[in-house]
């Protein structure tokens, strides 16, 4: 007994010190540098229509970093209210008034993967997937977005894009196509303060180019280029949504850059 004490206390001094590794803690936010190779990865994600693994393999940045960026700006609206306050800036550098007088709304019907949040059948477009509601100014850019699935109709899924931008102060016209005739969608804006006019940009299968009608069409085909809003594969429409608004910012972020240097060479 008195030996295995003896071995038991020599054991305990000479054995090697165990390594302490210190507890884990929070990760250090992005800044700098790294903060903008964060942007850019999202913007990638929108615009290549990459994956958040795929983009984080290249970027060095932990695909959950990435995404959970995106997702709390997100949450937080940063994405709408930098595309409001960019929408004002390129108004004005315009000569115009900062907020507009009349919209243009209109949908677009995207398909839609299986991992979608929510899809439906278009019946006149035989496309099974959603249906991205927006409502543009003569400039073509957006006041308000939403989404819902395909086989919504039009005068129900614009509903929730009136109240965002009559939310906002708006009190005009909102100009549409022939799909947004009713009295049903009449009142509901009435509520609002908008007043709908539906109006007929088509005549004998041949687009008409109709007042300022006609450009929320090139608004849809801006976006066209951006692959991950081809084929929605987002699990909810607030994504959705924000991707939508990345693109307009992309898209007003490079006209602002090209401004710049007119007015010093002026």
């Amino acid at each position: 007994m008195p030996s295995s004490r003896r071995c038991w206390s020599n054991w305990r001094r000479w054995r090697p010190t165990a390594r302490v590794e210190p507890a884990p803690g929070p990760k250090a936010s992005l800044t700098g540098a790294g903060l903008r190779k964060a942007i850019m990865a999202i913007w990638c994600v929108g615009f290549c229509g990459m994956q958040w693994r795929a983009i984080g393999q290249l970027t060095d940045i932990p695909f959950g970093t990435l995404y959970t960026l995106f997702a709390r700006w997100t949450r937080l609206g940063l994405w709408r209210r930098l595309l409001d306050r960019l929408r004002r800036t390129w108004r004005l550098a315009c000569g115009d008034t900062a907020e507009p007088s009349a919209v243009v709304i209109d949908s677009r019907t995207c398909p839609a993967a299986p991992s979608c949040f929510a899809r439906g059948v278009d019946g006149g477009k035989k496309i099974r997937g959603v249906k991205v509601h927006i409502a543009v100014e003569k400039y073509g850019i957006p006041l308000a977005i939403d989404a819902a699935p395909a086989n919504v109709h039009d005068t129900r899924g614009i509903v929730p894009v009136l109240r965002q931008f009559a939310g906002c102060g708006f009190q005009g016209p909102a100009i549409g196509d022939l799909g947004y005739r009713g009295e049903r969608l009449a009142k509901a804006a009435e509520t609002f303060g908008i007043t709908v006019r539906p109006i007929a940009r088509g005549r004998k299968g041949v687009f008409i180019p109709t007042e300022i009608a006609w450009v929320v069409e090139r608004s849809f085909s801006w976006i066209r280029r951006y692959r991950r809003l081809n084929t929605i594969v987002e699990r909810t429409k607030e994504h959705l949504v924000a991707f939508v608004q990345i693109a307009f910012i992309s898209i007003l972020a490079r006209r602002l850059k090209r401004l710049v240097p007119q007015e010093v060479s002026a």
